[in-house]
């Protein structure tokens, strides 16, 4: 019986082959991400290439394109394409290397660094087009949030919400959607933190992991940025960010909300996003075995905690969550209950 990962590992070596006929390369894994993608650099005699690797059955290269394509022809920079094999799933792209914001970051680089970010975002929410991408609806955005009960709560923590706890998470969650619908909607990358910003030798900071964008609310770019899972700044940095990055949208007449406004956006469009991933990040170890994403769990947890203290409509959201996580570890497994 054929090896399928043998199989697929042979079409990538001859997907590169073909397009180096003369020369001999080397292949080597680059990175991989949540999803079934997986990223392999190419040494052409010491050039480089990366190919994506997205199983067809499984990934869909079609939006990478398409919003590589409008982020690249709005003057940001994304992986330039060199090839590629739409049938088998495999696209021949530039190197941006392998510097991450997030090893980079720290209090001598942060400012110069989130001030490229933010410059990228404010150039994605005025000159990128949201044309024709699904829009971030209160399906999807509930979706999103009901991985919270189902994979952090009944899974990972052995918590089963009551009636009551459930009419508690309806009233938080349909709060944070009527929050997200009430914002402006502009382009939303979906994952704009310090994983998917690269440190380039042009144009910084590279862009990747824009697949998933959306037509969605203002604040949820910027919030993803600076309340970043992997990386926590004192308060007072995140709000100076912020704020600054409040009046340059006023500046560009992008929006006229005034400050306090911006903030409650801001605010409950985090508490949103982190609240998806505390489910996500429990899926990712018990459905897909990446385990590591349990380490992240911590500080996504303090973010939620520290914002829904801060709403008074939400107190009995933080005192739930609270309550289900008790004294946990909550970066240890659950074991899987065996059947009687």
């Amino acid at each position: 019986m054929t090896d399928p990962q043998s199989s697929r590992r042979s079409e990538l070596q001859a997907f590169v082959a073909a397009h180096f006929p003369q020369d001999g390369f080397t292949l080597a894994p680059a990175s991989a991400d949540a999803s079934f993608r997986s990223y392999w650099r190419v040494d052409i005699g010491g050039e480089t290439r990366v190919v994506m690797d997205a199983p067809p059955d499984k990934e869909n290269i079609a939006p990478w394109l398409d919003i590589g394509a409008r982020l690249h022809d709005a003057g940001l920079h994304t992986p330039q394409v060199f090839a590629v094999d739409h049938a088998r799933g495999f696209i021949l792209m530039e190197d941006l290397g392998n510097r991450t914001y997030l090893p980079e970051l720290n209090a001598a680089s942060a400012d110069a660094l989130y001030g490229d970010a933010l410059d990228a975002l404010l150039t994605m929410q005025t000159r990128v087009s949201a044309a024709g991408l699904p829009a971030f609806d209160e399906a999807l955005l509930r979706t999103g949030m009901e991985n919270l009960p189902i994979w952090l709560f009944e899974r990972h923590l052995g918590f089963v919400p009551d009636s009551e706890d459930r009419a508690t998470i309806e009233a938080a969650f349909a709060m944070l959607v009527a929050n997200a619908r009430a914002q402006p909607q502009v382009f939303v990358h979906r994952d704009f933190h310090s994983r998917n910003l690269m440190i380039a030798t042009r144009g910084n900071p590279g862009i990747i992991d824009f697949q998933g964008a959306l037509h969605g609310p203002i604040a949820y770019d910027l919030a993803s940025l600076l309340r970043d899972c992997y990386i926590a700044w004192p308060r007072e940095h995140v709000d100076a960010w912020m704020r600054d990055y409040h009046q340059r949208l006023r500046t560009a007449a992008v929006i006229d909300a005034d400050a306090a406004t911006f903030r409650r956006w801001f605010d409950l469009i985090g508490l949103q996003r982190h609240t998806r991933l505390l489910g996500q990040f429990c899926r990712l170890n018990y459905r897909d075995g990446k385990p590591d994403y349990l380490n992240d769990l911590p500080q996504t947890l303090r973010y939620v905690l520290d914002v829904a203290r801060g709403y008074r409509e939400l107190a009995a959201f933080a005192a739930l969550i609270e309550r289900a996580v008790g004294d946990r570890d909550i970066t240890r497994p659950r074991a899987q209950e065996q059947p009687a």
